[in-house]
C-alpha cells in the first residue's frame, strides 16, 4: 500500500480538486441572485454544478487508474464519436446565445465541442508519437493528421463557436510544435493558417461579432451596449482591492454583471476576495500547467509526453483567453475559466483530463522509484570484492 502511495502525484490530485471545490463555492455566491430572478431556487446552479462534479469525480478516478497507453487502441472510435457528436449537434442541438452547440439531457446540457478538445489532443498525441521516425518529412509525417484537425475545427466554427475553435487550434499548435516538427514546416503551417483565416473571416463577420471587438477595445464609447459587460467587470475588479468586499458581498452580481457565474466569474472573485483571491486561483492554475509540462519532460514515452503537453496547454490557453476577455485584452468569446466557471461539460472534461495526467505522472514516478531502488543493488553488486578460498574456488562477499 505504501509502495502504491509513493507513485501518486498528490500535487495533481489536490490542486485540481481544491480549484473545483473553490469554483463550486464561488458559483453559488455569484449565481444565487440570478437563479432567483429566473424563477428558480437560489441553489439551482449550485446543485447542477455539484451533479457534474460528482460525474467528473467518477471520470477522474477511473482515468487516474486506467493505463493511458490503452487509449491508442480505441483512438478510431474516440475520433469517430467526436465527429458524429459535432455533426449531430448541428442537426439536432439546442441553440444557446445564437450558437447551436448544446444537447439537452434532462435538466443537464452537454457541449460536444468540449469533448472534442480532449479527443483531438489524444488523436494528435497518438499519431505524432507513431510518426517520430519521419516527423521531419512534411507530407508523410506532419500533414495527414491536420486534415482531420481541420474537419473538427470546421464543424465547431459552423456552430458557430469561435472561442472553442480558437482554443482547439492553439492546443493543436502546441502538440504539433512539441512533436519535433521542423521550424520550416511550422512556418509553412502558420502561413497556410493565416491564408485560411483571411479567406474565412469575411464570411464569418457579423454585426454581433464586430460588437465584441468594439466592446473589448472601446468599451467606454458604448457603455450602455457593447461595452457594458466589460465596464461592469472593471468595476468589480477595481472594487475588490487587495482583500475584497467579503465572500458573498459582491454588488455587481446583483444584476449589473451578466453571466457572473460563467465566463466572468473571476471578476466576482476579484470583487469578493480581492487581489489575494485572484492570485490564489492563478497560482493553482499555474501549478497544474507547470506540473503537466514537468511530467511531459520526464516521460520516456512520446505518446504520454505529447498527451501531457496537450492537456497542460488546454488548461493554460483556456485560462489565458478567459482572463484576457474579462480584462479587455481579448474579445469576449464565452470561454469558461477552467475548473472554476459554471459549466458541466467543461468541468467534466477538465477532471477527466486531470485523471489522465495523473496516470501519466504515476507511470513516470513508478519508473523513477524503480530506478532508485535498483541503484543500491547495482552498486553493491559492482563493489563486491572477489576472494579465493584455500581450495582455489572463487567467492564473493
Amino acid at each position: 500500500m505504501i509502495q502504491k502511495l509513493r507513485d501518486y502525484d498528490f500535487t495533481l490530485i489536490i490542486t485540481p480538486l481544491l480549484l473545483a471545490g473553490f469554483g463550486i463555492v464561488m458559483i453559488y455566491s455569484a449565481s444565487m441572485v440570478t437563479a432567483v430572478v429566473e424563477g428558480n431556487e437560489s441553489t439551482h446552479y449550485l446543485f447542477r454544478q455539484l451533479t457534474w462534479f460528482g460525474i467528473g469525480m467518477i471520470g477522474f478516478i477511473f482515468c487516474s487508474l486506467f493505463p493511458y497507453k490503452y487509449y491508442q487502441k480505441f483512438m478510431k472510435y474516440i475520433i469517430l464519436a467526436i465527429v458524429v457528436l459535432l455533426v449531430a449537434v448541428l442537426a439536432f442541438g439546442n441553440s444557446v446565445n445564437n450558437a447551436k452547440s448544446w444537447f439537452q439531457i434532462g435538466p443537464l446540457t452537454m457541449q460536444p465541442a468540449e469533448f472534442a478538445k480532449l479527443g483531438l489532443i489524444m488523436y494528435l498525441a497518438s499519431v505524432y508519437s507513431k510518426k517520430q521516425a519521419y516527423i521531419s518529412e512534411f507530407n508523410k509525417g506532419v500533414l495527414p493528421p491536420l486534415v482531420l484537425t481541420a474537419i473538427i475545427l470546421g464543424l465547431i466554427v459552423l456552430q458557430p463557436d469561435i472561442g472553442t475553435a480558437s482554443i482547439i487550434f492553439l492546443i493543436a499548435c502546441s502538440v504539433i510544435f512539441s512533436s519535433g516538427i521542423r521550424i520550416k514546416h511550422l512556418s509553412v503551417l502558420i502561413g497556410i493558417g493565416v491564408v485560411l483565416v483571411l479567406l474565412v473571416v469575411p464570411y464569418m463577420i457579423t454585426d454581433e461579432r464586430l460588437s465584441r471587438f468594439t466592446g473589448a477595445y472601446q468599451p467606454f464609447e458604448t457603455p450602455d451596449s457593447d461595452g457594458y459587460q466589460l465596464i461592469q467587470s472593471y468595476v468589480a475588479i477595481g472594487t475588490g482591492g487587495l482583500t475584497g468586499e467579503g465572500l458573498g458581498q459582491s454588488v455587481q452580481k446583483l444584476g449589473y454583471l451578466m453571466e457572473g457565474h460563467t465566463d466572468f466569474i473571476m471578476a466576482v472573485i476579484a470583487e469578493e476576495l480581492g487581489f489575494i483571491g485572484v492570485i490564489l486561483v492563478l497560482g493553482m492554475l499555474a501549478i497544474i500547467v507547470l506540473r503537466g509540462i514537468f511530467i511531459a519532460r520526464k516521460c520516456h514515452d512520446s505518446f504520454g509526453a505529447l498527451l501531457a503537453i496537450g492537456i497542460s496547454s488546454m488548461v493554460g490557453i483556456q485560462a489565458f483567453i478567459n482572463l484576457g476577455a474579462i480584462s479587455g485584452i481579448l474579445p469576449i468569446t464565452g470561454v469558461p475559466l477552467p475548473f472554476v466557471s459554471y459549466g458541466g461539460s467543461s468541468l467534466l472534461i477538465m477532471l477527466i483530463s486531470m485523471g489522465i495526467l495523473n496516470n501519466i505522472a504515476m507511470t513516470v514516478k513508478k519508473r523513477e522509484n524503480e530506478t532508485v531502488e535498483k541503484k543500491p543493488y547495482e552498486n553493491s553488486k559492482n563493489n563486491n570484492t572477489i576472494h579465493y578460498n584455500r581450495s582455489g574456488k572463487r567467492w564473493q562477499n
